[in-house]
C-alpha cells in the first residue's frame, strides 16, 4: 500500500498495539503531537521514533503547534516559555529591526527545541489579520492588525524555523482573523467584500505563498462561496488559494474534528479532497474517527505527492547557530520572557 494523504494523532505518550497496527496498515503521510502526547524530552523522542518505525519511514513528518503564548504544546518546566505573536508585533512597532530579529530568534530557538525531539514541522507562522470585534480564537496569536506587518513578521518566523531545519506551516489560509466565531466550536461566516479581503486578510498569505506548507481555515467567505468553508470549497481553494494567492505548496486541512465541519468523518475527508486539499489533518487520536478518515483518504500520488516531496526537500539542515548565544540575545530583546 502507498502512503495515504492524511496526518494522524495518537492517544497518549506511547503507542498501543492497536495504534501500531493501524498506522502500519494505513500508512499516514505524517503525525501530529498534542499536549496529551508530551511528558519528558526522552519520552517524546521515543514516541517520534515509534511513529516513524510503524510506517517504516525515517523521514515521516511529525508536526506540532508550537507558536508561543497560548498555543505551545511543549511547556515549562521542561521547555522554555515563548511570548505570543502580539508581543513580537508590539516590539516591531517600537523598533522594526528589533521586532524582526526577535521574531526570527523565537522561531530559531523553537527549532532547537523541536529538532532535539525529532519533530520536523511546526504549525507556525499564524498569518491571520485580526479585526475589531472578531473572535478571540486568534487574538494575541496574531502579530499585528496591519497586513504588511503580519507578512514581514511571518516571513521572519518562517525563516527562523527553516534555519533550524524545521518546516513552517502558514495558517490559516486564506485568513481567519476576521471570523467572529471559534471554528473549534462552530462554523464562522465572513461577509466581507472581495476587494477588502484581498488587501487585508489575504495579503500576508500572498506575500508568503512561496512557502512549502499551508493549513486551511474552516471559515465561510460568502464573497466566494456562501455554503462551504474554505477547507471544503473548490472555489476558495481553486480561485483564491491556488489562483489569487498563488500558493502551490502542500495544502492541508485544519483539524477534521473541529465543529465548524459537519457530517461523518469520511464525508468530511472526501469533501476536503474534492475541494482540492492535498492532505487532511485528524488530531484527536480517536481510533474510530481515524479509521473512518483513513478509509476515505486516497493514496498520495500525482501533484499532491510532488508537493509533499518538494516540501520535505525544503527542510535542509540547521545553520550551525550557537544556541546559548541566541537565547541570550532573545532574552535581552524580549525582557519579560528572558
Amino acid at each position: 500500500m502507498g502512503i495515504k494523504a492524511f496526518i494522524a494523532g495518537c492517544a497518549g505518550t506511547r503507542l498501543n498495539g492497536e495504534e501500531r497496527a493501524f498506522f502500519a496498515g494505513e500508512q499516514p503521510w505524517g503525525f501530529i503531537l498534542f499536549a496529551r502526547n508530551i511528558d519528558t524530552p526522552e519520552q517524546v523522542r521515543a514516541l517520534t521514533g515509534e511513529l516513524r518505525e510503524c510506517v517504516g519511514r525515517a523521514d515521516a513528518p511529525v508536526l506540532v503547534d508550537q507558536e508561543g503564548g497560548r498555543v505551545q504544546r511543549l511547556r515549562p518546566p521542561r521547555w522554555p516559555a515563548y511570548p505570543p505573536a502580539r508581543l513580537l508585533g508590539d516590539l516591531y512597532r517600537r523598533d522594526a529591526a528589533a521586532g524582526l530579529r526577535a521574531c526570527w530568534l523565537q522561531s530559531r530557538l523553537i527549532a532547537f527545541d523541536l529538532a532535539a525531539l525529532a519533530i520536523n514541522i511546526d504549525c507556525l507562522p499564524v498569518l491571520d489579520v485580526p479585526v475589531a470585534g472578531a473572535s478571540d480564537v486568534i487574538g494575541d496569536r496574531a502579530y499585528s492588525p496591519e497586513p504588511d506587518e503580519v507578512a514581514q513578521l511571518g516571513r521572519a518566523a518562517a525563516d527562523g524555523l527553516i534555519s533550524g531545519g524545521v518546516l513552517p506551516v502558514i495558517k490559516h489560509i486564506p485568513g481567519h482573523g476576521r471570523a467572529t466565531a471559534d471554528s473549534h466550536l462552530e462554523l464562522p461566516v465572513v461577509d466581507t467584500e472581495r476587494a477588502i479581503l484581498g488587501c487585508t486578510d489575504f495579503h500576508p498569505f500572498m506575500q508568503l505563498a512561496d512557502l512549502p506548507l499551508a493549513m486551511t481555515a474552516h471559515v465561510v467567505y460568502t464573497a466566494f462561496d456562501r455554503q462551504r468553508p474554505a477547507t471544503a470549497s473548490p472555489i476558495v481553494i481553486g480561485e483564491v488559494i491556488r489562483g489569487w494567492l498563488g500558493f502551490d505548496g502542500l495544502l492541508m486541512s485544519d483539524d477534521l474534528s473541529m465543529r465548524a465541519l459537519s457530517g461523518e468523518f469520511a464525508e468530511r475527508a472526501r469533501a476536503c479532497f474534492a475541494a482540492g486539499c492535498d492532505v487532511v489533518l485528524h488530531c484527536s487520536g480517536a481510533m474510530s474517527e481515524m479509521a473512518a478518515v483513513a478509509a476515505a483518504c486516497p493514496v498520495l500520488e500525482g501533484k499532491p505527492a510532488w508537493r509533499a516531496r518538494v516540501a520535505l526537500e525544503r527542510a535542509g539542515g540547521a545553520d550551525g547557530s550557537d544556541e546559548a548565544a541566541l537565547r541570550a540575545e532573545f532574552a535581552a530583546l524580549t525582557g519579560a520572557f528572558a
